[in-house]
């Protein structure tokens, strides 16, 4: 029976083989690292630059709160990226100790074996002594291995000095680099110490600002139900437009069905009288030919007149195949131009560019808990990118402009269909378009609306395909 217990080491390394692999697979690079600490720090330089715009306001905001806590998230991705960092410092300093240890223990072994030879050499200093070792040879070829054992003997001795000078070199270049390390491995620890100071002022600020919103409660509560209301009055534009859109293309996808069957009937019924009236002529001239053959032979007896013979009936033309539709049939597609813009758009998935040049998505799409009031929840219908006042607003992807309406007290809302997809901007300021435009993508249509209570510009951006909403974050490219 084997002897489970020996064994038992070797099975354990086994069974974390995989996930140690996996675990150094998935660990990043120094250079990813670094990448992310540059992504990571341009996108604090943006939460502060958002937070000074809201900070213009003399009350506090939920922009202002909102930015302080996307500082918070990314500060603290951040110290965990340097902290990253820091194990591969600290990695670098231990293989810099283990490659001085064992060159220490080189550089004595090469100095002690060099001190033998250097008392050996000493011991036979004299030169007659070394012309005694070789003419003391019994033959000439003993003689020449003697003397090239000497000479190979002072090039040993030589290698050696050699080879301590450079081992030296290598372990002082090693220790310096050690130093290097320690100091780096320093800085980046100062730099980790200064960001977790700046997170607890950033929590500080962040708990200062949440409990004097939270003395606002009556305003904030009113907003709210201000922007549903505005919500409510978006959605019922947008099902009117769409509906309507959906029943005018079912009704020109039956009157042209109608015209087709129209004309396919009219089509059958003047290729049956043409075959009837083929037929017609083809047994009126049978008819004469026999007739004819009567009078010229009077002498012999009449014979029956032959029935004429049924013409042979028109070949019927093969069934056209039909095509299987690559997708589902759609009443929005119904044309040509309709599908090939549904297909180009969704093509376009994850792809598609920002309504606006710059800006950060300040409501994301769904129900979302209140940044505030915790028993509240709010439900957007696509997501709200908050930007500069009075920024220009452009179209995602060509189009044409299906209606513009007016939301009294909401802004302006612009509605562009691409084939069976819509895309809805929502609380525009102005609006440079109008029903019927066609549009291109990056096309100013409007510009954002200004938010007061966060003073800063807004637009939502909304995504329909057909009547199902879409979530604008998976269709648009990630910053």
């Amino acid at each position: 029976m084997l002897n489970l217990k020996k064994f038992l080491p070797f099975i354990l390394i086994l069974g974390l083989l995989p996930a140690l692999l996996n675990a150094q697979a998935t660990q990043p690079s120094r250079e990813e690292l670094e990448h992310r600490k540059k992504e990571l720090q341009k996108e604090i330089d943006e939460a502060n630059e958002a937070l000074k715009v809201t900070k213009k306001s003399t009350r506090e905001s939920l922009g202002q709160l909102r930015a302080l806590r996307d500082k918070i998230t990314l500060r603290t991705r951040l110290i965990n990226n340097i902290n990253e960092e820091i194990n591969f410092i600290n990695g670098d300093i231990n293989s810099a100790y283990r490659d001085i240890k064992t060159l220490e223990k080189d550089l004595d072994t090469l100095k002690s074996q060099y001190a033998q030879l250097v008392v050996y050499a000493y011991k036979n200093r004299s030169t007659y002594d070394m012309l005694n070792f070789i003419f003391s040879s019994q033959t000439f070829n003993d003689a020449i291995k003697r003397y090239q054992y000497l000479k190979q003997y002072r090039d040993y001795r030589r290698r050696q000095a050699d080879n301590i000078l450079e081992t030296q070199v290598l372990l002082n270049k090693k220790i310096e680099n050690l130093r290097d390390q320690k100091d780096k491995r320093a800085g980046t620890l100062k730099t980790e110490q200064e960001q977790r100071n700046i997170l607890e002022t950033d929590k500080k600020e962040k708990d200062q600002v949440l409990t004097q919103l939270k003395g606002r409660e009556q305003e904030l509560v009113a907003d709210i139900n201000k922007n549903k209301k505005d919500a409510q009055k978006v959605q019922v534009a947008i099902q009117v437009v769409i509906r309507r859109e959906i029943e005018a293309a079912r009704k020109q996808a039956e009157e042209e069905a109608l015209a087709k069957r129209k004309a396919l009937e009219e089509k059958k019924r003047r290729e049956e009288a043409a075959r009837k009236a083929a037929a017609a002529a083809a047994a009126a001239a049978k008819a004469n030919a026999a007739n004819d053959a009567v009078a010229d032979k009077p002498d012999k007896p009449e014979r029956p007149a032959e029935t004429p013979s049924k013409p042979a009936p028109a070949p019927t033309p093969p069934p056209a195949e039909v095509e299987k539709p690559a997708r589902v049939e759609n009443v929005l597609e119904a044309t040509p131009e309709a599908l090939a813009l549904s297909e180009s758009f969704e093509s376009n998935r994850g792809k598609l560019p920002w309504p606006v040049t710059s800006g950060n998505i300040i409501g994301h799409f769904g129900r979302q808990q209140h940044a505030v009031m915790e028993r509240i929840t709010v439900e957007n219908d696509g997501i709200i990118i908050g930007t500069n006042k009075g920024a220009a607003v452009r179209a995602i992807f060509q189009g044409e402009v299906r209606k513009v309406v007016i939301i009294p007290g909401g802004g302006a809302l612009v509605i562009i269909r691409h084939g069976q997809y819509f895309t809805n901007y929502v609380r525009l300021q102005t609006v440079n378009v109008k029903t019927g435009d066609k549009v291109n993508t990056g096309q100013v249509i409007g510009t954002a609306g200004t938010n007061e209570l966060e003073n800063q510009g807004e637009v939502e951006l909304q995504i329909y395909k057909g009547v199902a909403k879409q979530n604008p974050e998976s269709w648009i490219r990630r910053k």
